[in-house]
């Protein structure tokens, strides 16, 4: 018997994703972002985001059942981001997949975005361990995950008490004058400049600090000693060497995630971590991760840039992990929560 076929719809933030999955196998990722349409305000603005789902999501369906030569009466089940994320796109995403789920008959899972991010992994490198750790990073969230089973077992070790990695990113692209969204472009001036250049804090990495708050991650005040940097040498008119500060830069995020993600490994007697999540696209991270894992003997699963923003395929993904768990699927009158506990797979 064959593996259920899973359509799964993603619109937490500024990307629609639908994508159809069976078993550990995408047939089709089809995503309609609007990023373009936020990028004059310097950040995501909620209103356009969700007009632009309302715009996108019954085109994006449509392509993807069309790319995969199905129709909705082949769909076995259906998975939503019930949460975390913006509310207004949010609950986009879950009218379109409660309609659907009404016109089908077929089961609904709610489940949770940020998770997504690690199950997706499972369409690029196959079924995952017993036990590992997930590290998701991206715009709003910087979180570290130990998991036991990635459909009901999850347990946050840490997250971000302030600015997520890629919010950093984003903030301290701004303050140099780069276009948003500005991860992309620091990556890019980061590969051209001396990561030792200039030493920026490495933030809740004291003893004192790694008391109480060893997973956790505090990227607020190397942005401020960034800003501080920049204003000093522009206070004497001094050029700013952007490759170095992007470089440095950095270096200080992907120092504070790999070295609190290998402790994390370490403490917990894993083997195995799994990388996800927009930010982990970055350069820096890949190569700093891939080199400690290596050194600590820890196998790294990171999968390919395309996975790494919002997307319909890691929400298949999971909605199709609750299957084969034997998850019972979502009540249909559940609501979207733009603040969901780690710990919650699914509604």
């Amino acid at each position: 018997m064959s593996e259920p076929l899973v359509l799964g719809i993603e619109s937490s933030c500024d990307e629609t994703g639908v994508a159809l999955v069976r078993g550990n196998d995408l047939l089709v990722d089809s995503v309609a972002s609007s990023v373009e349409e936020h990028a004059r305000f310097g950040g995501i603005i909620p209103e356009i985001a969700s007009r632009a789902h309302l715009e996108a999501m019954v085109p994006t369906l449509s392509r993807a059942l069309q790319i995969a030569d199905v129709d909705l009466g082949s769909i076995d089940a259906i998975a939503v981001t019930a949460g975390p994320g913006l509310v207004g796109p949010l609950t986009v995403g879950v009218s379109a997949a409660k309609a659907l789920a009404l016109a089908t008959g077929k089961p609904l899972y709610g489940v949770n975005h940020v998770i997504g991010h690690a199950a997706v992994d499972q369409l690029v490198h196959g079924e995952f361990p017993e036990r590992f750790l997930a590290l998701v990073v991206s715009g709003g969230h910087s979180s570290m995950l130990l998991v036991d089973d990635i459909a009901t077992g999850v347990r946050e070790l840490g997250s971000t008490l302030d600015d997520a990695a890629g919010e950093a990113f984003d903030k301290v692209g701004r303050l140099l004058g780069l276009p948003y969204p500005g991860g992309p472009h620091i990556d890019r001036l980061a590969r051209e400049g001396d990561p030792a250049a200039i030493r920026f804090p490495r933030g809740l990495t004291s003893a004192k600090d790694q008391a109480a708050h060893a997973y956790d991650f505090s990227f607020s005040g190397l942005k401020t000693a960034v800003a501080r940097w920049v204003e000093a040498r522009e206070a004497v008119g001094q050029e700013l060497p952007l490759a170095d500060i992007s470089a440095s830069f950095a270096a200080a995020v992907a120092d504070v995630l790999t070295a609190k993600t290998i402790a994390a490994c370490e403490r917990h007697g894993l083997d195995t971590v799994v990388i996800g999540g927009g930010f982990s696209a970055n350069s820096q991270l890949r190569d700093m991760a891939a080199l400690r894992c290596a050194e600590a003997g820890i196998t790294l699963r990171v999968p390919p840039i395309r996975y790494c923003t919002d997307n319909g395929a890691m929400i298949a993904a999971l909605g199709a992990s609750m299957i084969r768990a034997g998850v019972a699927p979502s009540r249909l009158d559940f609501g979207v929560d733009s603040s969901m506990p780690l710990e919650v797979t699914h509604v």
